[in-house]
């Protein structure tokens, strides 16, 4: 199969969320042909450049979510005329292209002015304004693959005039009624944004027209063009999100540097956004239970949802989990990036705690600030906290005092990787207030660890019964749960090694790239036949036996007689192998040729062809 991988602001840019997973899929399935539509979110972004790609890549469109401080167009996603409108060259509607674009925008606006708290509750088909979103969000997208200028028009006075008009209309709420022309004006800019994906030059038949399924590594934008390569060209959408991208826009929302009208306007906007994916979109993939409750709230049917967990590479932490066992019995270990968000002030007050009842206990914190000068100030100020709380201390009048608390960074000669810094401690602790998939809570089960962490995010659904959780924000139960530990060293490894078992079962790349290998198959067993203008069916864009090196590649007149295939398995298993794979090419050839005759090519003559590429050459079909 050619699958349509689409990312926001990851992947195959060198930086980015879900860059490593991205990775591992791609690489992980090298029976399929991957083509990457990637949107990046900052000129930082694009600098940093793009990973070195397998062969299996077959091509790589980029596009900008920003825009150039100059003006200029970047990427090679947008479409011509509209790197003229953004270079100030401009071209502008006639009256028929402006009243089509007035009423689609004026549908849209309507549906998101509608109800300034409905951001907070799914869009489901029956809430009101989704259907008038639906009918401007689709008009606006064939206007723009028609005619081009839509990033000018949303930019336009007549954009402003009507979402004017939307936020006084009767149905809209007091907090959207009392938007200013200024507000206005910063959400048609967001606006823009949002829908700039519909501009892109990605809907044609050699684009996303030719793959045989999209898949969209989260919502929001990376979803755009799969929702529109399905109404143009009828390309199945998966969606896989590790992190819901609504949520993080209402977390972020009171961070922006808008007022309440643009804030609710925007929440009304992505919930809408959000609703459409999930109703197109032929599975939802969630990375946890927990993103799992939110897509639901979103507007995802349970039918459509699965559950998939991110894979870890069990292999970096295999010396540590099977036949280390250095770890300082009185040491606790926390890793990752230091932010906020992990609350390591809970932490260093716990652990004040924990020393009054071992006074041998060390805390050695390994991590660098996150990007942002907000983490650089949070580091500093942890590391005031600790040398008030823990002086130095000497062991004697002449010895040089030490604290029992350190920050670390992974990479020195004492701990050169991340698997040194678990095995350094005898107890990991995660102490987050606000936590998606906890990566760092995987590495420390893969490594045998003995865990006390906070109950947020998918904390529970990933520890299983196999750690200590606590109330967030609460450094007396953060302590009391490390303190038992400390304490009893056989229940530390007990849990240590049910946590090593579960982690292996539940969290590798293996069981990953499995889950996607059969949700591909499962997919295009389910599609309907995609045919050409004429009618014939339209078969993969790469023969699936091109995969299968071997004499099975090479062309055959006829299927084997019985003397030749039971001369084939005189010559051993290989032999025979090779003539049942030959079998399977040969199927496929027969099923275009009846396809051909005009006979009707069923879903399930796609997925013996699929299944056969699947197939590695040391499994055979006899």
């Amino acid at each position: 199969m050619r699958i349509g991988l689409l990312t926001e602001g990851g992947y195959p840019y060198a930086t980015g969320e879900s860059r490593l997973w991205c990775d591992r899929l791609v690489r992980g399935l090298p029976q399929h042909e991957f083509d990457l539509f990637a949107l990046s979110r900052s000129a930082g972004q694009e600098d940093q450049g793009l990973v070195r790609l397998p062969h299996h890549v077959g091509r790589v469109r980029t596009a900008p979510l920003w825009t150039p401080e100059d003006g200029t167009s970047r990427g090679s996603g947008e479409r011509g005329l509209l790197a003229r409108l953004v270079t100030g060259g401009g071209v502008s509607y006639g009256r028929r292209d402006r009243r089509r674009f007035a009423a689609h925008l004026t549908k849209l606006a309507t549906a998101v002015c509608a109800s300034e708290d409905a951001g907070a509750a799914p869009a489901t088909d029956g809430a009101p304004g989704t259907e008038l979103f639906t009918e401007g969000f689709y008009g606006l997208a064939e206007l723009a693959r028609e005619r081009g200028g839509l990033p000018l028009a949303l930019r336009s006075e007549t954009t402003v005039r009507i979402l004017e008009a939307a936020a006084r209309a009767r149905g809209a709420g007091h907090i959207v009624r009392s938007a200013t022309v200024v507000d206005h004006l910063a959400f048609a800019a967001e606006l823009e944004r949002v829908l700039r994906p519909l501009s892109l030059d990605w809907y044609d038949p050699e684009s996303l027209g030719a793959v045989d399924l999209c898949h969209a590594a989260s919502g929001g934008a990376a979803a755009i063009p799969g929702l529109l390569a399905k109404r143009f060209f009828g390309v199945p959408l998966l969606i896989t999100e590790h992190a819901v991208q609504l949520r993080a826009h209402h977390l972020a929302a009171p961070d922006a540097p808008f007022g309440a009208p643009v804030r609710a306007l925007l929440a009304r906007l992505h919930t809408l956004l959000a609703a459409e994916v999930y109703r197109q979109a032929a599975l939802v993939v969630a990375g946890n239970t927990h993103v799992r409750r939110w897509q639901q709230r979103c507007g995802a049917g349970p039918a459509k949802q699965r559950t998939v967990y991110p894979g870890m590479a069990a292999e970096r932490f295999a010396r540590v989990g099977e036949h280390d066992d250095r770890g300082g019995p009185d040491t606790l270990v926390w890793a990752g990036r230091i932010e906020p968000a992990k609350d390591l002030i809970a932490l260093l007050h716990a652990f004040a705690e924990v020393r009054r009842a071992e006074p041998d206990a060390r805390l050695r914190i390994f991590g660098a600030p996150a990007e942002g000068e907000e983490a650089a100030t949070y580091l500093t100020h942890c590391r005031a906290l600790a040398a008030q709380l823990f002086p130095d201390e000497a062991a004697g009048a002449h010895a040089e005092g030490v604290s029992p608390v350190t920050f670390e960074e992974i990479g020195g000669p004492e701990v050169p990787d991340l698997a040194e810094a678990y095995a350094a401690g005898g107890v990991a602790v995660l102490s987050s207030v606000v936590e998606g998939f906890p990566i760092g809570l995987v590495e420390s089960m893969l490594c045998g660890r003995a865990t006390v962490s906070t109950d947020v995010g998918a904390v529970v659904e990933v520890i299983g019964g196999t750690g200590l959780v606590v109330p967030p924000r609460n450094p007396r139960a953060l302590a009391d749960a490390c303190i038992a530990l400390l304490r009893d060293p056989e229940r530390r490894a007990r849990l240590g090694a049910a946590a090593r078992a579960r982690a292996l079962e539940l969290f590798t790349v293996e069981q990953n790239l499995a889950a996607f290998r059969g949700i591909y198959l499962e997919l295009i067993s389910q599609a309907p036949v995609r045919r050409e203008p004429d009618g014939d069916p339209l078969l993969f864009a790469t023969p699936p036996e091109a995969r299968l090196p071997g004499p099975w590649t090479r062309p055959r007149a006829a299927l084997p007689g019985p003397d030749k295939a039971a001369a084939g398995a005189a010559d051993g298993p290989e032999r025979a192998v090779g003539e049942g794979q030959a079998v399977a090419a040969d199927e496929r050839a027969a099923a275009e040729v009846r396809a051909g005759a005009g006979q009707r090519a069923t879903a399930g003559e796609r997925v013996r062809v699929c299944a056969a590429a699947d197939r590695g050459p040391g499994d055979g079909d006899a």
